[in-house]
């Protein structure tokens, strides 16, 4: 398996491509529904897949962690995601996937791995409402492959959330502060619902008024109509939207490819775009560089999304004010 996952680090060319790369997953026969589901995860959150290791159990924990691993000296969370995805499986969970994520290694509990495959965000769908509903919200983004094969991305970070007490700790929102963000305008896209609800809780303690879209394909088609309104009323678009805050992973059209058409239109010129992702990695912030956003903040830590905000909003406004000497 580790043949697998060789040179995960080295995939660094797909920024601003709109692809992708996943590995695929299964969590057991249901018993239930007589199915095995597929799921899929970006690669770039994988660390490594290890047969399941001796799991130390703990008390207090959520009921779907199993306990607690220690690899190479550091005590890892184990989840059974079958268990918290609610699949009623008999089936054994002997491989574990050893994540990594909003700065937090975590294993994952799964029947087998399958192989990494390389797909384009456009094939990547937004799940319709009755998966959604079935997967209690699981899903971000659903892809079918020649002959058939259903395949889901899960939501890891809805996993993280309501699997880790520390998780739930950095999602508080006291020590936000706002300076000079009161009634600033901040688009964002982000697929996943419970960063979202984050993501608006924090700008509007901030002072700022927002609009989301779920995916970058329907932020940038709304991004597109406040242009053309800013044009129809004979105004600079930078002054009606000062920001625009993206996720990385979504279906349709991801981060970078969102990006690198934001800032290849003179429309948003002077226009800052952050980039609040999950995969926090130094790669990621290089491959960020590489379409020109113009800052990076990993997720669920609101006190820094708050802080590079008011930061990227502040730098903005001395390179405006340095132009127009």
């Amino acid at each position: 398996m580790s043949e697998l996952l060789r040179n995960i680090d080295a995939r660094t060319k797909l920024a601003g491509t709109n692809k992708l790369e996943i590995l695929l997953f299964t969590l057991g026969l249901d018993s239930r529904t007589g199915r095995r589901e597929n799921f899929g995860i970006n690669v770039f959150k994988v660390r490594e897949v290890m047969r399941t290791p001796e799991i130390t159990r703990a008390p207090d924990m959520p009921p779907a962690v199993e306990g607690m691993v220690s690899l190479r000296g550091t005590l890892v969370p184990v989840v059974d995601l079958a268990r918290y995805s609610g699949v009623d499986t008999n089936t054994p969970r002997e491989i574990m996937i050893v994540t990594e994520y909003n700065g937090h290694t975590q294993g994952f509990l799964v029947e087998g791995v399958d192989t990494i495959l390389r797909l384009d965000w456009s094939s990547m769908r937004v799940p319709p409402d009755m998966l959604q509903m079935e997967m209690g919200g699981l899903v971000t983004a659903v892809t079918e492959l020649e002959g058939g094969k259903l395949i889901m991305m899960m939501d890891v970070e809805k996993v993280l959330a309501e699997t880790s007490p520390r998780f739930e700790e950095e999602m508080q929102m006291s020590g936000i502060r706002g300076v000079g963000t009161e009634g600033k305008f901040v688009f964002f896209a982000d697929d996943s619902l419970i960063a979202r609800k984050q993501i608006e809780r924090t700008l509007q303690q901030m002072g700022m008024r927002t609009q989301y879209a779920i995916n970058g394909r329907r932020a940038w088609e709304d991004l597109q109509k406040l242009a053309t309104e800013a044009e129809s009323k004979g105004v600079e678009l930078k002054t009606m939207l000062h920001l625009i805050l993206t996720d990385i992973e979504m279906p349709e059209m991801d981060g970078y490819m969102l990006t690198k058409t934001i800032k290849s239109d003179s429309r948003f010129a002077g226009i800052p775009v952050l980039m609040h992702s999950s995969l926090s990695g130094a790669s990621n912030q290089q491959l960020g560089t590489s379409v020109g956003v113009d800052g990076y903040v990993t997720k669920f830590e609101p006190v820094k999304l708050s802080e590079a905000v008011s930061r990227i909003l502040a730098d903005t406004h001395a390179q405006m004010g340095h132009y127009h000497r």
